[in-house]
């Protein structure tokens, strides 16, 4: 336990970040669970789905949650496995 008073604070603050930064992490992981889903059961509200999974992930790298380039790479390899489910799906 740290005695200096900034670094108390500094605790209490880094725990509060830590617990929003896992909460936002939990969100993208579960939007981009749900449009995997959806698109892999031909679900109408697949599309809303993806755009939903892209919002949550670029709000994640817009709060400093996760990197840009991680985003631009979530983003990226989850259209390409969406795009292979959704054409596995049709054909």
């Amino acid at each position: 336990m740290a005695n200096i008073k900034s670094q108390i604070k500094r605790n209490r603050t880094n725990e509060k970040a830590r617990l929003r930064n896992k909460a936002v992490r939990a969100e993208v992981r579960t939007r981009v669970k749900n449009a995997v889903t959806a698109v892999e059961s031909g679900a109408e509200n697949a599309p809303a789905a993806q755009r939903e999974a892209m919002k949550k992930i670029d709000k994640a790298a817009a709060k400093g949650v996760i990197h840009r380039n991680a985003a631009s790479r979530r983003k990226s390899r989850l259209a390409k496995r969406l795009a292979r489910l959704g054409a596995a799906a049709e054909g």
